[in-house]
C-alpha cells in the first residue's frame, strides 16, 4: 500500500473523472479504484460533496469496530436516509434505540434458537420447490429471482410469523421490497440531494413502504392482543417485555420486524440469484456441487442432520458471498475529525466501505481475485487472512443478526433445489450489476429446469 504521513491528504480522484466513471459502471469502478490505490484511502469527488473510499481490511476494521463511535451510519447518508424511511427506528438505528432492539432481537437469532427451526424451514422450502415441477415438466423458463423470492419468503414467513401471514401477503411484501430496493438507485447516485427534492423512484418507494405497513400492522395488532405460545419471532416479540416490564410498543415491533424481514429475505434470494449463471460458467464447480448434494441428500428430503455433511455447498456459498455480497456498500459518516490510514478525515465527511471492492482486490485475493474458486474457503485456507478481507455481513457491533439464518436457509434452498432439478440458462453469460440498495443482476436470470432423474449426471 502506498505510504502516507499521519494526517496527510488522501489520494484523490477529481469529480470530472470520478463521477462519470461511477455512474457508468459503479461496482467495477470501485474495484478498479481499490486496486489502483493498493488499499489506500481515496477521496472521490462526487460533485456537491466528496467521499472517502475505504477498502483496506485494517482500515475497515477501524471504521466498523475499533472506532465505531466515530463512524456511525448517519441518517444523512443517502443509503441510510432511505433505509430509515422504510424501517424507522430499531435494529438499523444507532445509540440506545439500536441497543434496545439488539437486546430484544439478538437472542432470537442465536444458533441455539435458529437450529431447532431448520426442519420447519426445510419443509416450507420443499413445499415451495414442489411448485416448480409444473414448469419443469412443460419446459417453461422460470425467472430465477422471482421464484427464489417466493421460496425464501415461504421459509422466512414461517419462522417469523407462523401462519399469521399467508403466502399471497408474503409475496406482496417481497414485491414491495423489490420496488424499494431498486427505487433507491437514483438516491445512491445522488447522495447529496435532500429528500424534499423528489427523484425518480421516490413515489414508488413511498407507496411500497405503505403497502408493507398495510399488511403488517393489522397482524402486529392482533399479535399484541393474543400473543399465543408459538415459538415464531412475532409471537416471541409480542410476549417480550422491556427492562421496566412493559410490553414492546407497536412501533418498535413494526420497525424491528420490517428490518429483519427485509434483511433475511433480501440477502438470501438476491445472493442465490447469482448462483446459477456462476455454476453455468464453472462446470467443474457445478459438477462437484451436484455430486455432493446427490451423495448427501439423494432424492431428499433435506433435514437438519444433512447440513454438516454439505461442506462443499457451504464453500460455494461463501465464495458466492465474496464475489456477490448483497450489501455491496456500507456508508458511514465521521462524527468527529479523525486520522484513518494516515489520512486526515474531517468531521462530517462521508466514508464509503464496499465489501464488493475489498472482496475483489488482487492485493488480498491474488491475481485471480475475480475468478470463482470455492477452494478459497476450504478448511484451513483462511489462515493469515485478515478478518475484514471478507465481511459480507458487515462487522463490529452492527454485524448482521441474520447471518446464521442465511447460512442455514441458503444451504437448504440449494440442496433442496439440486436434489430435484438440473437447469439450463437461456443466457449463460454472467449478468452485469445494477445500482440498487443490494447487489442485483442488471437483467433477469431465466432458466429451464429438468428433473434430476432425466438430467445428465
Amino acid at each position: 500500500m502506498p505510504g502516507t504521513t499521519p494526517g496527510a491528504r488522501a489520494m484523490a480522484i477529481p469529480v470530472y473523472k470520478a463521477l462519470p466513471r461511477l455512474i457508468r459502471n459503479t461496482h467495477q469502478s470501485l474495484v478498479d479504484i481499490a486496486n489502483w490505490s493498493g488499499g489506500a484511502v481515496v477521496r472521490l469527488g462526487l460533485g456537491v460533496s466528496s467521499a472517502y473510499l475505504v477498502t483496506d481490511p485494517a482500515h475497515v476494521q477501524q471504521v466498523l469496530q475499533e472506532k465505531a463511535d466515530i463512524y456511525p451510519r448517519g441518517d444523512d447518508t443517502a443509503l441510510w436516509r432511505s433505509v430509515r424511511r422504510l424501517v424507522g427506528d430499531g435494529i438499523l438505528a444507532e445509540g440506545e434505540t439500536w441497543a434496545a432492539s439488539r437486546r430484544t432481537l439478538g437472542p432470537l437469532f442465536r444458533t441455539t434458537r435458529i437450529g431447532p427451526l431448520v426442519d420447519t424451514m426445510a419443509e416450507a422450502i420443499a413445499t415451495s420447490v414442489d411448485e416448480l415441477e409444473v414448469a419443469a415438466a412443460a419446459g417453461t423458463p422460470i425467472d430465477v429471482g422471482s421464484e427464489l423470492s417466493r421460496i425464501v419468503s415461504s421459509a422466512i414467513m414461517r419462522v417469523f410469523f407462523a401462519d399469521r401471514i399467508d403466502i399471497e401477503a408474503a409475496l406482496r411484501i417481497m414485491a414491495a421490497q423489490e420496488v424499494i430496493v431498486t427505487a433507491m438507485g437514483p438516491r445512491l447516485l445522488a447522495p447529496g440531494v435532500p429528500w424534499w427534492i423528489r427523484l425518480p423512484g421516490d413515489r414508488r418507494f413511498i407507496a411500497a413502504v405503505q403497502t408493507i405497513d398495510d399488511i403488517l400492522l393489522p397482524v402486529l395488532h392482533e399479535a399484541l392482543q393474543r400473543p399465543g405460545d408459538s415459538d415464531d419471532v412475532l409471537s416471541t416479540l409480542a410476549r417480550a417485555r422491556t427492562s421496566d416490564g412493559a410490553p414492546l410498543g407497536l412501533k418498535q415491533m413494526r420497525d424491528d420486524l420490517v428490518s429483519m424481514v427485509a434483511v433475511t429475505t433480501e440477502t438470501s434470494y438476491v445472493v442465490l440469484t447469482w448462483l446459477w449463471p456462476v455454476l453455468a460458467n464453472n462446470p467443474e464447480v457445478a459438477g462437484r456441487l451436484f455430486a455432493e448434494v446427490d451423495h448427501v441428500i439423494g432424492d431428499g428430503p433435506v433435514r437438519a442432520e444433512n447440513l454438516r455433511d454439505l461442506t462443499y455447498t457451504r464453500m460455494v456459498l461463501d465464495e458466492l458471498l465474496r464475489l456477490y455480497p448483497a450489501g455491496w456498500i456500507l456508508p458511514r459518516r465521521a462524527a468527529e475529525a479523525d486520522v484513518l490510514g494516515g489520512v486526515r478525515i474531517k468531521k462530517g465527511a462521508s466514508i464509503i466501505l464496499s465489501p464488493y471492492a475489498t472482496h475483489r482486490m488482487s492485493a488480498l485475493w491474488g491475481e485471480t481475485a475475480e475468478v470463482f474458486d470455492p477452494e478459497r474457503f476450504a478448511p484451513g485456507r483462511d489462515e493469515g487472512r485478515h478478518r475484514y478481507a471478507y465481511y459480507p455481513f458487515g462487522g463490529g457491533r452492527h454485524r448482521c443478526l441474520g447471518e446464521h439464518l442465511f447460512a442455514l436457509e441458503a444451504v437448504l434452498v440449494v440442496a433442496t433445489f439440486l436434489s430435484r432439478f438440473r437447469f439450463r440458462l437461456d443466457d449463460p453469460a454472467i449478468p452485469g450489476t445494477r445500482v440498487a440498495a443490494s447487489l442485483r443482476p442488471a437483467r433477469p436470470v431465466e432458466m429451464v429446469l429438468t428433473r434430476k432423474a432425466h438430467a445428465a449426471a
